[in-house]
């Protein structure tokens, strides 16, 4: 089956933007990390720590408002109390050591 010339010539245009495309997406450093197992397994492992540290820095921080938040609740005697043992354990200095 024959394509007419100007079908033809409008399929090697779309087949050359195709190509250059795939060798555009080639170059990108997504590509180029997966390519390699030594830099996909580092660039996991850095993500991973990434991942740890603002996890724990997050959780700490809204723990720390939440507990704060509650110490200042008097109204209900019960979070309030527990809140302040919280605070006070918290904080480094102010409680005897016992043995």
């Amino acid at each position: 089956m024959q394509l007419d010339p100007e079908r033809s010539e409008q399929f090697h245009q779309d087949l050359t933007r195709l190509a250059d495309e795939v060798h555009r997406l080639n170059r990108h450093r997504f590509i180029r990390v997966q390519n390699s197992f030594v830099r996909l397994i580092l660039f996991q492992f850095v993500r991973g720590l990434a991942l740890g540290l603002g996890t724990v820095i997050g959780a700490s921080a809204l723990v720390s408002v939440i507990v704060l938040l509650l110490s200042q609740v008097e109204f209900i005697p019960i979070l309030g109390n527990l809140a302040t043992q919280i605070i006070q354990e918290i904080q480094p200095g102010e409680r005897e050591i016992t043995r």
